[in-house]
């Protein structure tokens, strides 16, 4: 796909055409020369970006809206237009995301001047062109009216007011200037080394300056055990892997990296029957450890008993130094595991993500031991997409309540909010004279400073990023500012007194990686390089000794022994840590493991919610050491016995409309050891004797038996390929025959195209990544908790999410085979219009408005439906959706996205649905006609790859295969014919739908 798609370099290639200049000129002289209200030299006869890109979108509401300086007063004749610029044709630009979390090369899909689609970007050696959730949704917060639109400083009655930024620049330079104490700029961790730069010459200035850098969720026990870095992982290269913890497909480190490294040895194949091994242990069932071969449920405090045990196991398979260690739980499998590993010398990995710097010390020694160094550990490309510093922040906290701190800027940092010691540094910020932050919204912290100078987004910014060392992108803008914000970096250049703008520090730092313009420009172009700026450090740590980790393990029991019960602290894989709470995308997207939405809640497993006579929808007190929030309990298989978990990033007060007071802060329950942040706590847990419901988009768990969704192992594929999958017989009277010989249906014939897709549930890992790429492709409405508990969603595409059963039929039939087992297995299924060849939709459709094309889709005629709604009943895989109300423009689902700004994000390629009307998945008709477009222009048919729906397009793992089933060199053509009669099925076969849709069965290396 990437070799289809046509880029501009820069809108400064567009920009400098003399074409494009001559006709700026004579409509909007004004523009040329440049004026001096841009801060740009007047001699240069070149439109500012800023304009360009408003001259460009004049017809839509983003050219208004960007139009900060001066309105458009008429259209430029396209009597002569410049070359590149197509009405209703989509530019593409390359940028990134990062917004402390995780790193993810991307492609921007704009539409007169406005973007409308993110895309991984192909050419990044990193994540490889593929996404996650929160990338594809981080394009609703750039039209977020949450946003500030100017900078604000707090006035005489101690409330904010707008300003200028001329004002603000000139305050804030005369109170820094006087400051008395340290200055401190606090964030959370920054991977761009030109932002590095400036900050590093704006803390010249000041004869005390410190940059404290943290993360809501921290990593510093991992930098402490590997020298200040996080080690460069490579899952491709392991064939056995052991976490104790972490979920590095969802949402540790770099979960997009990591998942399309983990699937390379997980596409099976009969050529080539091999699979890794991968042990979890864990507390919470994590996306990961639902993906696992062999998932162990163990407590928080056992993860140093696990990690010290698993260790000595190791150590005495490799000549190394035993440690002494407590009895671990899950003894067996710990076993297991060590052995697996030894085996598997030089491939093998161990992962955690534990804040305990005695079980990093631990998994450290291990990883050493096994050789993973130079195979599935490279220590020449460390990650830095983690640098934050507990131990600095809070000596930061304390010097704040000390009165040693002058002045305090935050740069997209949230304290208090994040941070468990909220209350010292709410207290603390009482004692500093001058207080700033860089948030783009007034924040729960930005609401106690006194200035708050807004940051652009990501979308509308220059930047540049290394999240490992050695490789680098760049970020540039889609779209110009759509509110008077500024990039914090351009701020701290002014106030720095510099006359360079950020765009020129990083073409400076950029200069001997780039070498000449050229260079540049296919930096931009191609949005990543390779090389250093050689700016990012090992962060500064003090390291831990295997002897004393050794006594640490051992100190590591929860103080009330085995009948307390402990809570483990997580991150869901949409939401995060918080900063992406007012994304109605992501609120509305299902948990992939609780598939709940709209709230966090209190994880219990069956036994002990059983034991305190808990149910479903219960509201529970949580308390410890003085704290306590009250949530509903959710009842979820694999949760360790005396266990609860509770998600962070909700519970926010001044975040927007989509994200206040939703859920409940679990942070203050983080506590501190050894200078590290613990995400686990010793706590009681009591009914209050109030129910609040949770909106779960699924809330069947278990197939029953029937053949829904195939698995099988590893030993049974390698035996007999064609004996893992169940192909259904119906009875005639002549016996037994396979259902696609007994049909009522009369065939199509398809002469030119017949579009298909496969998905392989090997490779499927349940991220829902598929489902934002098409919510946002396809407009999808977002509808609210209300109305999923009424069971309204509108997802087209769904993951389903299914556990094993410890029953079966002749336990008792299907009552005791719909309860899952306490450490299930699990497998996700994507489940979409199948765009069958038999619909049972289109034969009950009065009007004819769903019907079948010649190339094999079920097409909906909106304008034909009357809502009857038979199609839905009719439908045996339920993926039909029924617009019940309005959604699209309805207040009462206004969710940051039914005003004029949030409509900026619709796809102008396709309808947006009223009331009354049913829709589904269309396979990307819109991207299917396009590409047949194209290729007719160029007299050939389309080339296979050149035609991808969104969901295959976005997916981490290339889970998705869509193409031409009649094209004999198409990828789905070659699947299909390869796995005929082994793992290729139809699901409810029996029905003879004859589905365009094939899934691969799922194969799991068990022992």
């Amino acid at each position: 796909m990437q070799e289809t798609i046509k880029y501009w370099r820069g809108v400064e290639e567009l920009n400098n055409t003399p074409e494009f200049q001559k006709h700026a000129h004579n409509e909007f002289p004004e523009f040329l020369p440049v004026s001096e209200a841009h801060g740009e030299d007047k001699s240069s006869t070149v439109a500012p970006r800023r304009d360009f890109l408003k001259l460009l979108g004049f017809g839509v509401a983003a050219a208004t809206l960007a139009s900060c300086e001066s309105p458009v007063r008429k259209a430029i004749p396209y009597l002569h237009k410049p070359e590149e610029v197509e009405p209703g044709v989509p530019n593409w630009y390359a940028s990134t995301y990062y917004m402390g979390d995780f790193y993810n090369s991307v492609l921007v899909k704009t539409r007169e001047g406005r973007p409308i689609k993110i895309e991984g970007n192909t050419l990044s050696p990193i994540t490889k062109g593929g996404t996650h959730a929160r990338s594809q949704a981080s394009l609703l917060n750039l039209y977020d009216n949450s946003r500030l639109k100017t900078p604000v400083v707090r006035d005489k009655d101690n409330k904010f007011a707008d300003t200028t930024w001329d004002k603000i620049d000139q305050e804030v330079r005369t109170r820094l200037t006087g400051v008395q104490g340290k200055v401190v700029l606090v964030s959370n961790t920054i991977i761009s080394p030109s932002t590095k730069t400036v900050i590093r010459d704006f803390g010249a200035q000041f004869p005390s300056f410190e940059h404290v850098t943290y993360d809501p969720k921290s990593a510093y026990a991992l930098l402490r055990a590997n020298g200040g870095v996080v080690p460069g992982y490579d899952f491709s290269k392991a064939k056995v892997i052991v976490s104790i913890g972490a979920d590095f497909l969802g949402s540790w480190i770099s979960p997009v990296e990591y998942s399309a490294q983990y699937v390379i040895n997980r596409k099976v194949t009969a050529e080539n029957p091999i699979m890794s091994r991968h042990f979890q242990f864990e507390t919470f069932l994590t996306m990961t450890g639902a993906n696992a071969d062999v998932r162990v449920p163990i407590k928080p405090s056992e993860y140093a008993a696990v990690a010290a045990a698993l260790y000595n196991g190791v150590a005495g398979g490799t000549g190394g130094t035993a440690i002494q260690a407590p009895n671990a739980a899950a003894a067996k499998q710990v076993e297991a595991a060590a052995k697996e590993l030894l085996s598997n010398r030089g491939a093998a990995l161990v992962v955690s993500d534990s804040n305990d710097p005695a079980v990093q010390a631990l998994v450290t020694a291990m990883n050493s031991a096994l050789g993973a160094e130079g195979s599935t550990i490279n220590s020449g490309a460390p990650s830095f997409v983690r640098q934050g510093d507990d131990a600095r922040m809070l000596r930061f906290i304390q010097e704040m309540n000390s009165g040693a701190v002058g002045a305090v800027i935050f740069y997209g940092a949230n304290p208090v909010y994040d941070h468990p010691q909220s209350q010292q540094v709410v207290n603390g910020l009482k004692k500093v004279g001058v207080k700033i932050s860089f948030s783009d919204r007034v924040d729960e912290t930005a609401a106690l400073v006194d200035y708050v100078c807004p940051d652009s987004h990501f979308l509308e910014s220059w930047n540049d990023y290394e999240p490992k060392r050695g490789y680098l992108s760049l970020a540039q803008p889609a779209i110009s500012p759509i509110f008077q914000t500024r990039q914090a970096q351009d701020t701290l250049l002014k106030w720095t007194g510099s006359t360079s703008d950020y765009y020129t520090v990083i073409q400076r730092n950029w200069a001997g990686i780039v070498g000449t313009a050229e260079g540049w420009d296919k930096a931009v172009h191609d949005g990543v390089a390779s090389g250093t700026t050689g700016v990012h450090q090992p962060v500064s740590v003090t390291p831990i000794t295997l002897a004393a980790a050794g006594v640490s393990v051992n100190k590591a029991r929860p103080a009330a022994g085995n009948n307390a019960v402990e809570l483990v602290i997580y991150e869901k894989v949409a939401i995060g840590t918080g900063q992406h709470t007012n994304n109605p995308w992501l609120q509305e997207m299902s948990d992939p493991t609780t598939k709940a939405v709209w709230d966090n809640y209190v994880t219990i497993s069956s036994a002990l919610a059983k034991e305190l006579e808990i149910e479903q929808n219960d509201v529970v007190r949580v308390e410890a050491k003085g704290t306590s929030l009250e949530l509903p309990a959710l009842i979820q298989p694999g949760q360790t016995y005396k266990t609860i978990g509770i998600a962070v990033g909700y519970g926010r007060t001044n975040a927007g409309q989509a994200a206040n007071n939703i859920g409940a802060n679990v942070y203050p329950f983080v506590t501190v050891s050894d200078n590290a942040l613990q995400y686990n706590n010793v706590v009681t847990i009591t009914k209050v004797g109030a129910e609040k419901p949770i909106a779960q988009t699924q809330t069947h768990h278990t197939v029953m038996g029937r053949i829904v969704v195939q698995e099988s192992t590893l030993a049974k594929y390698k035996q007999d390929p064609k004996s893992v999958t169940e192909y259904i017989k119906i009875a005639t009277p002549d016996g037994p025959k396979n259902p696609q010989s007994v049909s009522l249906w009369q065939d199509y014939e398809y002469k030119n195209h017949h579009w298909g897709m496969v998905i392989d549930l090997n490779s499927c890992i349940g991220c829902g990544t598929c489902t934002i790429s098409c919510q946002v492709e396809n407009n999808v409405p977002v509808v609210g908790k209300q109305e999923v508990l009424n069971r309204r969603e509108m997802h087209w595409l769904r993951i389903d999410r299914y556990y094993s059963s410890d029953a079966t039929r002749e336990d008792g039939g299907f009552e005791k085979m719909e309860n899952p087992a306490d450490n299930p297995a699990v497998i996700f299924q994507p489940m979409l219009c199948q765009h069958c060849n038999h619909a049972p939709c289109e034969t009950v459709c009065p009007v004819a408005a769903t019907m079948h094309s010649t190339e094999g889709l079920n097409q909906m005629v909106y304008n034909r439906c009357v809502g009857t709604r038979y199609c839905a009943n009719n439908c045996p895989y339920k993926v039909r959706r029924f617009n019940w109300f309005n959604y699209a423009n309805n207040e009462k689902f206004d969710y940051n996205m039914n005003d004029d700004l949030g409509k900026m994000v619709l796809n102008p390629d396709v309808t947006v649905r009223s009331r009354g009307v049913m829709e589904k998945c269309s396979f990307c008709v819109q991207r299917i006609q396009q590409g047949k477009l194209e290729a007719k222009k160029e007299s050939r048919r389309p080339v296979d790859g050149e035609i991808v729906t969104a969901c295959a397009q976005s997916c981490p793992t290339n889970a998705i295969i869509f193409g031409d089933m009649l094209d004999p060199n198409s990828q789905i053509s070659q699947v299909l014919q390869r796995e005929k009669g082994e793992r290729a099925f139809h699901v409810l076969e029996e029905l003879n739908t004859q589905p365009n849709v094939t899934y691969l069965t799922k194969i799991r290396n068990q022992a």
